[in-house]
């Protein structure tokens, strides 16, 4: 590791709010009816969050529409003031995946390097049809902001690398 990123590790906070947002429309249909919604791959963040020390300040399930996806990040980044928000659905390239094109409306600074090391984890794990994923990750008025995939084996990839990461990451996001 080069001394400067250790050093930067040694300075992150030790702790942070967390924010999530499962983004499924059938899931928000189940929810709204009343019925019992599982939700894999929200459980999965928020255990992976909780176990490091981490405070999860907000989590809801909403549908795929981009425009109600960034209202709630704006509402979430406005009342909460996280850290950290992690939304999980809505990277695959069909009709109804558009969180990604919410948040690039939202993004002032994007992190390539995260999507880039996800999808090469999940090629590797997976095989190339991973290449459809679109997962990422960027700031939002200094809130990082990752955006995985609905799946809970793609949940437990990103959140392999976020775990080793988020700390640094939000140190500099901050500055």
């Amino acid at each position: 590791m080069f001394r400067t990123m250790e050093v930067h590790k040694k300075e992150a906070p030790k702790k942070l709010s967390i924010a999530i947002l499962t983004i499924s429309t059938s899931k928000f249909e189940q929810k709204i009816k009343g019925e019992k919604v599982e939700d894999l791959s929200g459980d999965i963040i928020k255990n992976e969050m909780k176990s490091m020390g981490n405070e999860i300040i907000f989590y809801t399930i909403i549908p795929d529409h981009k425009g109600i996806i960034k209202e709630f990040v704006k509402y979430i980044v406005d009342k909460y003031s996280p850290d950290v928000i992690i939304t999980t659905g809505g990277t695959g390239i069909t009709k109804t995946d558009v969180t990604i094109e919410a948040m690039k409306e939202l993004f002032e600074k994007t992190i390539e390097g995260f999507g880039e090391y996800f999808r090469k984890i999940s090629i590797e794990r997976s095989g190339t049809g991973a290449i459809i994923s679109r997962a990422t990750a960027g700031i939002y008025k200094g809130v990082v902001i990752f955006c995985l995939p609905g799946s809970p084996d793609g949940v437990k990839i990103g959140m392999d690398i976020i775990k080793r990461e988020i700390f640094h990451i939000v140190k500099h996001a901050k500055e």
